[in-house]
């Protein structure tokens, strides 16, 4: 489980104009549709072309625990592309990220000043490169850990200092131990 990449896509979900279906039979039905037919809908999840085609016909109504989570996250995953890229656009060029998080905070900064970290609550909203900055590396395949140092940066440009006009020494924000992440558009 991603922390960071599943909460950006929970942010963009939001901009989502219609509920993803919520049913094996219709999610099914959309996934051989999307991939164009039942062979590669079973490789992708990991069964059979038959139980596929028999969830199709609503011949099989409910799935397996590991099954319906597979189902429900490639469906979630192909749900209203063109929204999704409107609202990820939208965010990086305009509109910036809101990001919630409950996490142990602390800096690197020259010898005197209070850099222990300490858990902080905070809610920043992000200009709009930062945003961009983090759909891009998530778009890129980037790992959990990128993301967080990518979310620490922001941090540190825009909550410690400020958008230049204090800390300016400061180097490296330390984001670790999150008991709360959110993203919000």
């Amino acid at each position: 489980m991603s922390l960071f990449g599943d909460g950006l896509d929970a942010a963009v979900q939001k901009a989502f104009t219609r509920p993803a279906p919520k049913s094996a039979g219709p999610q099914m039905r959309y996934l051989v549709k999307q991939l164009g037919g039942t062979k590669p809908v079973a490789q992708m999840l990991g069964v059979s072309q038959r139980t596929v085609e028999r969830y199709v016909k609503d011949q099989i109504k409910k799935p397996r625990p590991d099954l319906a989570a597979r189902l429900e996250r490639e469906v979630k995953k192909r749900w209203q592309p063109q929204i999704r890229a409107r609202a990820r656009a939208k965010a990086a060029s305009t509109g910036g990220i809101v990001i919630d998080a409950r996490a142990r905070m602390g800096y690197t900064a020259p010898i005197g000043s209070t850099d222990e970290s300490r858990i902080r609550h905070l809610t920043v909203a992000l200009p709009p490169v930062h945003a961009a900055r983090l759909f891009d590396a998530q778009e890129q395949g980037a790992s959990d850990a990128r993301l967080q140092e990518i979310a620490a940066e922001a941090l540190r440009e825009v909550y410690f200092q400020d958008g230049g006009r204090r800390a300016g020494s400061l180097e490296e924000v330390r984001f670790t131990d999150i008991e709360h992440l959110e993203f919000d558009l």
